[in-house]
């Protein structure tokens, strides 16, 4: 009985690791799966809207519908619906400069993304194909971050097109149509063709925040990496590995970037110009897109912005963190560093003794026992100043690599925004000190 009890615990733990393995291989296959739907959901939303253009069919779809649903339609909702009566409000001409910025920036979004996502395809502009870091310990974080590239599109657009909503209801209303049903007709369709257009240029937006967030998660892991015990060399590597990265993903959204930033700049400043040089008076009518139209640009600028400072200021945090666990296993030594002491892979020190010596600790009164403790032999020093001197240079390579968001070699980091915000301010007082004048008799 004795032998067959041995027998039935010795298979069942032969069979325990195989029960862990099989159980750990269908996690994995549930988070990839979780994976896969979350980026099909993502690739057939950004299909939608033409940003997918694989093929010369999507491509010809992808720019018929762009310029029927967000240029043709709202220039002719503009001259159908324009009321004579109105002239004095200069509707009509506020109503095309407003739809000549949206289309720009909507233009620009989708021809930077379907650049992109044609050249890469989804799981690679995204950075979570198994080539690049598709750990599956991160799976269940790529798909929350997917998921908030919705809540995101929703929270920035919903509030705007309640606003939008409002805004038409006001004018369509003062204009007294002949019919009802033609005041619908149009109402739907001029927020069908402002939301088609504000989507697409909000989309590229959370998209670039989006990447940025997934590369965010491997940069808060790296701090962890450094509590367990490698190599200094395998830490520089997946730090070249990230910066690497992050190169790539300011190469591709630079020259979006850049010309979302002019687009939208002088977008305000020709509504600033309309609205402070116009001799006529301004209310919701003539005015209240412009308004509207301001709001939505400046919240994608500010969703690029936010999120390229955000991985920017992650990059170069790494340093701090770096040196925190230099100083840690550098003090953690000293502390240990007495004589008889050798140095480990991890950079702390365990005790080592001669055969035959038992380890004791003596007080600092009885210094003629010092001369009984053994001394460490040269090999043993120099693996400690060589541990050293590897987390030296590795602290000396972070500060000299900080990495971070970059458009064409200049840091997005609140320095950079500072100055665009002092650049714009001073661009806003110029215009207003050409346009508003006091005249004193």
């Amino acid at each position: 009985m004795a032998v067959e009890d041995t027998i039935s615990d010795n298979a069942t733990a032969a069979q325990t690791p195989l029960l862990q393995t099989q159980t750990q291989q269908q996690e994995q296959d549930q988070s990839e799966t979780q994976l896969s739907k979350s980026l099909h959901y993502l690739e057939t939303f950004l299909t939608l809207f033409g940003f997918c253009q694989y093929s010369l069919l999507s491509l010809t779809l992808s720019w018929v519908s762009f310029l029927l649903l967000g240029v043709a339609l709202p220039v002719f909702i503009i001259y159908l619906s324009y009321c004579s009566n109105c002239d004095k409000y200069d509707v009509k001409s506020f109503e095309l400069e407003i739809l000549v910025s949206r289309s720009l920036v909507a233009v620009i979004a989708l021809i930077c993304i379907s650049h992109n996502l044609r050249k890469y395809g989804v799981r690679k502009f995204l950075f979570v194909d198994r080539f690049h870091g598709s750990v599956t310990q991160y799976h269940q974080e790529y798909v929350q971050k997917i998921n908030g590239f919705f809540r995101l599109l929703a929270v920035c657009l919903l509030p705007c097109f309640l606003l939008k909503t409002a805004r038409e209801v006001f004018r369509i209303s003062y204009e007294h149509p002949n019919t009802w049903w033609e005041s619908v007709a149009l109402l739907v369709a001029l927020l069908v063709s402002w939301a088609y257009s504000n989507t697409i240029y909000i989309s590229a937006s959370a998209l670039f925040n989006l990447i940025c967030n997934l590369q965010v998660i491997h940069f808060e892991n790296y701090w962890k990496l450094l509590e367990r015990d490698l190599d200094v060399s395998v830490y520089i590597e997946e730090h070249i590995r990230l910066t690497h990265y992050l190169s790539k993903v300011s190469h591709r959204f630079r020259i979006y970037l850049l010309f979302e930033l002019l687009v939208v700049t002088a977008s305000q400043f020709v509504a600033l110009l309309e609205t402070t040089g116009n001799g006529a008076s301004i209310n919701i009518i003539n005015g209240g897109d412009f308004a509207i139209c301001s709001i939505v640009e400046l919240v994608g600028l500010v969703i690029c912005l936010h999120a390229a400072t955000k991985i920017t200021y992650r990059a170069q945090g790494l340093a701090s963190v770096a040196c925190r666990w230099h100083a840690l296993v550098t003090c953690s030594s000293n502390d240990d560093s007495q004589p008889g002491m050798r140095n480990n892979s991890s950079g702390s020190l365990e005790g080592s003794y001669t055969a035959g010596s038992l380890p004791m600790r003596y007080s600092q009164s009885d210094l003629e026992s010092v001369d009984y403790v053994p001394v460490p032999t040269n090999s043993q020093m120099a693996s400690y100043t060589s541990s050293y001197q590897k987390r030296q240079a590795f602290i000396m390579y972070l500060q000299t690599n900080p990495g971070g968001a970059t458009v064409y070699g200049w840091t997005i980091d609140r320095a950079l925004i500072n100055t665009i915000f002092f650049l714009e301010f001073s661009l806003v007082l110029f215009v207003l000190g050409k346009t508003i004048t006091f005249t004193t008799k």
